[in-house]
């Protein structure tokens, strides 16, 4: 039985569009605003998770972009630190926020600065903003 489950991607994914790097900073941007404001409403539950939602999204695309930008073999700094942040996204991907609106305002904002850092990646590594 065949435990390899991934699949090279279809011609049309091939010839898709670079991320929106500009609208994955813009959705980060909502949640680390506040960070900065100490007078800043907080979100609401219900825009909260439409949030991280989002950038679980965002980042599941910008990753493996990121992952092909520094090749298989890394042969500088930058390449090297691209593949560190994604592998730090992964694990924040893989982990559970903590119960209760602080606890779900605290990893969405993990992932914003996450992705925001993949974003610089992708850009120094040379790819399309």
């Amino acid at each position: 039985m065949a435990t390899d489950t991934i699949r090279p991607p279809a011609s049309e994914a091939q010839d898709q569009a670079p991320p929106d790097i500009v609208t994955m900073r813009e959705t980060a941007d909502r949640l680390l605003d506040a960070d900065a404001a100490a007078d800043a409403l907080p979100l609401a539950a219900a825009e909260l998770d439409t949030l991280t939602r989002t950038m679980r999204g965002q980042l599941e695309l910008l990753i493996p972009e990121i992952e092909h930008a520094a090749g298989p073999r890394p042969k500088d700094v930058a390449q090297y630190c691209a593949l560190a942040c994604v592998g730090e996204a992964r694990g924040k991907l893989r982990v559970e926020p903590r119960p209760g609106l602080d606890g779900a305002a605290a990893y969405a904002r993990r992932l914003a600065r996450v992705l925001n850092a993949l974003c610089d990646h992708y850009e120094r590594l040379g790819s399309r903003p």
